[in-house]
C-alpha cells in the first residue's frame, strides 16, 4: 500500500482509569506490559508496510510526553497541537490538512489510530490494511470492526451491511448503522442476532475525501479547522493551529460528524485481540490472570482473593478474603471499587475536579521537558519538592508573586540565576530565591542535578508563575 500516513490521536483524559490516569498525565502515557500505551501504538505503526511520516495530534499540555515517546521509539512524526480538545472529527481534519500539504500531488491514505488501544497480533491489522486499501483508495471512509468476544457494554457497535461491489475477496462491507454503547440486554441481543461488530475507533480514508465529506456534512467544523490551519504557527517541532478559529469548531467525533451520514462509510471485520482499555474492567479482561483469576501489578500479596484487579504503585498492597474488586494504589490516592462498578470512577473524578483537588490533575511525580519534580510534603504555607534536572536541562527564567523558595543541592551542579547574578552551586550548597525575584535553574553538568526545594508563602499553586524566557516554548 503506497502513501500511507499513520495518524495517532493522542488526546483524551482517561478519567475512568483514575487514579493512575490524570488529566495532565492521561492513560496513553501509562505503562502496560513494559511499554506505555502510546509506546505500544508507535511500535505498531513501525510494523506497517509502506508508511510515510506519521502525524500525532495531542493537547498542548502533553506535547513533551509525546515528543519523548517518539524519540524513544525512533519514530519520525509531525506533532500537531490542539489548543483544546474538540473530539476526533476536527483532529483528523487537522491531520488531513497536514498530509495534503506534505503530498499535494497524490492524496495520501490516512490510517487513524487511537493512542490508547491494545491490538494483538499486529500482523492481523497489517493484513487487514492490505485488504482495505483498495476500497479506501476508491473514496470510501473505511472503519475496522472487531468481531465481538462477548456482549460488551463499554463499546459502540457497527452493523455491517452488504458487501461493497468488487470487494467480496477483501470482505469489505457497507456500514448499515452505528449503535451507541448499549445496555447489557441490548448488547446480548446484538450478539445473538449476529452481523454486529465492536467499533474500534480506527479509520482508513483518503485525506481529500475526508475533508470533502466533512465540508458536506459538518461545514461548521470544516470552516473552523480550515481557518485555524491557514493561520497556524510552527514552533520548534510543533505545529500550532490558530486557537481562536479552532475553538469555534463544535466538539464531535468523526463517526457522528461524517460516517453516520455519508454513503461512503464502509467496514472491514477483523478477528483479533483488541481493547480500548477504557476502564479497569477492560484492563482486567485484557491482561493475563493467575489461577484464581486475579490480575496483579506491583508489590501485591494475596490470601484467598479471587477475580480481582490489584495494582500497587508505591507500597505493599495486601488483600485477604476479597472477591471481584478493583484496588489501585498510587502515592496520593487509593481506589477501591467493585469490578462491576468501575465505570462510575469518572464520577469520582468529577467530584475531585469540582473540589479543585490536585488528585484529578497531577501525580506527585510530574515530568517536564527538563526533568521532573516530586511533591514530598505540604502544609499550611509551605511545600517541599524534589527536583531533578537532566544534564543540559534548563528551567524557564521566571518569578513568583506569592512564594519564596529555598534550594539545596543534594547531587550534581546547579547554575542559578537570581536577577542579574549567576552562581554555580555544588552538593550541600544552597540558595534563597526571594518572592518577586527573577530566577532560573540550569544543569551545566553531565549527571542529573538533584535539588530539594522548600517553598513558603501565601499561595503555592503551579499557576503562580510569570515566565520571561523558556527553552521549550511554554
Amino acid at each position: 500500500m503506497n502513501n500511507l500516513i499513520p495518524v495517532i490521536l493522542c488526546g483524551g483524559s482517561g478519567s475512568r482509569l483514575w487514579p493512575l490516569s490524570r488529566s495532565l498525565y492521561p492513560k496513553q502515557f501509562m505503562a502496560v506490559g513494559g511499554f506505555t500505551l502510546l509506546g505500544h501504538t508507535l511500535e505498531r505503526i513501525k510494523a506497517l508496510p509502506a508508511r510515510g511520516k506519521a502525524i500525532v495530534i495531542c493537547n498542548e499540555e502533553h506535547r513533551f510526553y509525546v515528543a519523548t515517546a517518539l524519540q524513544e521509539a525512533e519514530v519520525e512524526a509531525r506533532i500537531l497541537l490542539e489548543p483544546q480538545g474538540r473530539n476526533t472529527a476536527p483532529a483528523v481534519a487537522l491531520a488531513a490538512c497536514q498530509a495534503l500539504e506534505d503530498s499535494p500531488s497524490s492524496p495520501p491514505l490516512l490510517l487513524v489510530l487511537p493512542s490508547d488501544h491494545m491490538i494483538e497480533p499486529v500482523e492481523t491489522l497489517s493484513a487487514g490494511l492490505s485488504r482495505a486499501g483498495e476500497a479506501a483508495g476508491q473514496g470510501y471512509l473505511l472503519t475496522f470492526g472487531i468481531t465481538p468476544g462477548h456482549p460488551a457494554t463499554g463499546y459502540g457497535y457497527i452493523q455491517q451491511g452488504e458487501l461493497l461491489p468488487g470487494q467480496a475477496g477483501n470482505n469489505v462491507h457497507r456500514v448499515e448503522r452505528f449503535i451507541e454503547k448499549p445496555d447489557a440486554a441490548k448488547a446480548e441481543d446484538l450478539i445473538r442476532q449476529g452481523g454486529y461488530l465492536w467499533n474500534s475507533g480506527m479509520l482508513l480514508t483518503r485525506a481529500d475525501i475526508y475533508l470533502q465529506e466533512l465540508a458536506r456534512f459538518a461545514p461548521n467544523i470544516a470552516g473552523a479547522v480550515n481557518a485555524a490551519w491557514r493561520a497556524r504557527l510552527q514552533d520548534q517541532d510543533f505545529v500550532r493551529p490558530e486557537a481562536a478559529s479552532f475553538l469555534k469548531s463544535p466538539s464531535s467525533s468523526f463517526d457522528y460528524a461524517i460516517l453516520e451520514s455519508t454513503r461512503k462509510a464502509a467496514v472491514l471485520p477483523l478477528s483479533l485481540n483488541w481493547s480500548d482499555l477504557g476502564s479497569w474492567e477492560a484492563l482486567y479482561q485484557f491482561l493475563p490472570k493467575d489461577e484464581a483469576g486475579n490480575v496483579c501489578a506491583g508489590d501485591v500479596l494475596l490470601q484467598d482473593a479471587q477475580g480481582c484487579y490489584l495494582h500497587s504503585s508505591q507500597r505493599l498492597l495486601a488483600a485477604v478474603g476479597v472477591r471481584d474488586l478493583a484496588v489501585v494504589e498510587t502515592a496520593d490516592a487509593v481506589l477501591v471499587a467493585g469490578r462491576g462498578e468501575v465505570e462510575r470512577v469518572k464520577d469520582i473524578v468529577e467530584m475531585l475536579k469540582a473540589g479543585k483537588r490536585d488528585e484529578f490533575q497531577l501525580h506527585p511525580l510530574v515530568y517536564r521537558p527538563w526533568g521532573s519534580y516530586e511533591r514530598l510534603v505540604s502544609g499550611d504555607r509551605f511545600q517541599v519538592k524534589r527536583i531533578v534536572v537532566n544534564p543540559g536541562g534548563t528551567l524557564s527564567l521566571q518569578k513568583h508573586h506569592h512564594r519564596a523558595e529555598h534550594w539545596v543541592v543534594v547531587g550534581g551542579t546547579a547554575e542559578i540565576t537570581l536577577d542579574e547574578k549567576t552562581v554555580l552551586l555544588s552538593e550541600n550548597q544552597s540558595a534563597y530565591v526571594p518572592l518577586g525575584v527573577r530566577h532560573r535553574l540550569k544543569n551545566p553538568g553531565i549527571i542529573p542535578l538533584v535539588i530539594i526545594e522548600v517553598q513558603s508563602g501565601a499561595y503555592l499553586g503551579e499557576d503562580d508563575i510569570t515566565r520571561y524566557k523558556d527553552e521549550y516554548g511554554r
